[in-house]
Formats: C-alpha cells, structure tokens, sequence
C-alpha cells in the first residue's frame, strides 16, 4: 500500500503539477450534509484534476478505512487517538438535546420527561456523550432506540418518543424544525470538534490540499461579514 501511494505521489512532484487523481474521503452524515458541500464546490474549482469520492459512516467505521488504506482521509469526531493517524481539528460543532416543541426547558437529564435516548448504534460519539451526560447526573436511562439517520431521529424527536443529542448545525436544513424544542448544554458536553484524519506514513498532495480548503472556508463567513460591516 505504502509502494502505491508513493507511485500515485510521484509523478505529480516530479513534475511539479497540481494534485491529481481520485481522493476517496469519508465522513459523517451530518459532516457531509452540512459542512461538504460549499468545500467540495471550492476544492473542485480550485483542482479540476482531483475527483473526489464520498463515502459517509461513523467515526469507529471510517478511521479503520483510512489505516488500511481504504480511504485516503475522513472527516471523523474526536476523541481520535491512533498515533498511525495525522489529525488537524477543521470544526468545532456545538451540541444540542432536541425535544419535541412542547417539551420544557431541559438544564439537566432530570428534566427530561421521557428519559428515552434516540441515537445511532453503539460507537457512535454523540451517544457515547449523551450516555455520559446522564450517567454524570446519576439519571436512569428506559431505553435506547436506534436509528439509522439524523432525519430519523429527528422524525422521532418531534413525535414525542425521546431526546437526541446531535450538532446544532444539522437543524439548519431540517424542514420541521419548528416543531421541536432545541437545548443547549454546557461544559464538556456542550461542543465536539470534527477532524480530519490521514495516515502519517502516507503523506499525500490531495490530502494537503483538501485540508488548506477546508481551514480557509471555516473562516470564510466571518472575513465575508468582515466585509459587509466595512461596505456599510
């Protein structure tokens, strides 16, 4: 896999070219809805020679697909700790319980009224978190329902079945979202950073690049509302 990679690598630095060829990245659902889109548009302008191909999963998926060379990257949520693996923070999503609209202010798992989780499958670090945030209160879970997507789980949080913790950014493009109740957390709870991760022993230009477009479009948004103020 290393001899690959080098080859893939090497004609591109000998001839001093742009990043070229396929970059087969992963993420996560929410990462890919929300975060991707504007970036990709970006990246594809910027390097026509680079075909990109997404593939979405959890965390404890997509980081054995980057070591085993799988994947060339995947943006993935902390904690990630495998020293094979280079790992640059990109965002940093805050995170929210999200109720049914009538349910009232939640500042603790004892104020839930139906302590019933809506997550995706074990693994998952949302649940992991919101698995922690009630065992921190000593609050007794009834049950877990697992889902296979965030609109899923969202369906199931409007209808009254449970609360779900995921990242505020994915009520964004959720069509019913008036229909909910959306509380924000605090301390260690309240925000997760998503990273980018490659293999170290597998250096790549695509990968660099992917990476340079994804800082500069985080900060984007506020240099463009820099320049509106101005212009004002």
């Amino acid at each position: 896999e290393r001899m690959l990679a080098l080859a893939a690598e090497a004609p591109e630095v000998l001839q001093g070219s742009r990043p070229s060829g396929i970059l087969r990245l992963g993420a996560r659902e929410s990462t890919a809805a929300v975060r991707l889109p504007r970036p990709l548009s970006v990246f594809h302008a910027r390097y026509p020679g680079v075909s990109v191909e997404l593939s979405t999963g959890h965390t404890e998926a997509l980081a054995p697909q980057v070591l085993s060379g799988a994947l060339d990257a995947a943006l993935v949520v902390e904690p990630v700790s495998d020293p094979r693996l280079d790992v640059l923070p990109v965002y940093e999503e805050e995170l929210v319980v999200v109720a049914d609209a009538g349910h009232a202010p939640i500042a603790s798992p004892r104020d839930v009224r139906k302590p019933t989780l809506l997550a995706f499958h074990p693994g998952c670090p949302h649940r992991a978190r919101l698995e922690r945030w009630f065992a921190k209160e000593g609050a007794v879970t009834e049950r877990v329902v697992e889902l296979s997507s965030y609109h899923a789980i969202l369906g199931c949080a409007v209808a009254g079945m449970g609360v779900a913790l995921m990242p505020k950014s994915v009520l964004e493009s959720y069509a019913e979202r008036r229909r909910l109740s959306v509380h924000p957390l605090k301390g260690e709870f309240r925000s997760a950073r998503t990273l980018l991760i490659s293999r170290k022993d597998m250096p790549q230009a695509k990968v660099k690049a992917l990476a340079e477009v994804l800082l500069a479009e985080r900060s984007a948004p506020a240099k463009r509302a820099g320049r509106r103020q101005a212009r004002s």
